[in-house]
């Protein structure tokens, strides 16, 4: 089967020097690429620019990407690459939930290329970022597609439900949920299932290779 992963974060830029991002070392998405890579899948591994994980990927692809436009970009790019552009898509990247849409010092627009320090206090605004999650059905209508929630807050109820209610709003197949709210490793949602419990990133990789195996 041919397998598109996304992991590591995403930036979206300030200015010419600064950027806005997530914290995400990518390591997840490359340990997923490897186990899939093994069990013999063809893996393209859409990594962030700034993970920072040294996980080496095995037979897997890695193609960098840069700010959520980008990545949409590559996404598309592979969608039009042939009939077969994906049998799976794994969702791990953290992505920028806005990005700039101007900065004000004195209530005038700074539209220097780097912001300068002299400037003082200056007032960001930002504007929410494109959302690739909904692009992924459109692109690979086939394909078994998982996203990834990440929560913080309530229990693992709440964080279950999150998941549930991003299947059914992105006609997406499965959810790994993980986070505070979900608590020690990882919880994984499928549609019109239950819930398997993952205790740590090897044993949701394993299990993720077996799951997408299952369905050949």
């Amino acid at each position: 089967m041919r397998v598109i992963i996304t992991c590591g974060p995403s930036h979206e830029p300030i200015d010419g020097v600064r950027r806005l991002t997530n914290f995400s070392t990518g390591e997840l998405g490359l340990l997923l690429a490897a186990e899939l890579a093994r069990a013999g899948h063809e893996v393209v591994c859409l990594k962030g620019e700034g993970a920072v994980s040294r996980v080496e990927p095995g037979a897997a692809r890695v193609v960098e990407f840069s700010t959520n436009a980008d990545l949409l970009a590559r996404l598309r790019a592979l969608c039009g690459s042939g009939a077969r552009s994906a049998d799976a898509v794994f969702h791990a990247a953290a992505l920028c939930d806005y990005e700039m849409a101007s900065a004000a010092s004195g209530g005038a627009v700074v539209t220097a290329k780097k912001i300068p320090t002299s400037a003082g206090e200056v007032t960001l605004t930002l504007r929410p970022a494109v959302k690739l999650l909904p692009e992924l059905r459109g692109l690979f209508p086939d394909a078994k597609i998982v996203g990834w929630k990440y929560e913080l807050d309530g229990g693992r109820a709440e964080a279950e439900a999150k998941g549930r209610a991003q299947i059914a709003a992105n006609a997406t197949d499965a959810c790994v949920v993980n986070g505070a709210a979900w608590g020690a490793g990882f919880g994984f949602v499928e549609r019109g299932g239950g819930v398997m419990e993952l205790a740590d990133k090897p044993a949701l990789c394993a299990f993720l290779a077996r799951w997408l195996g299952a369905r050949k």
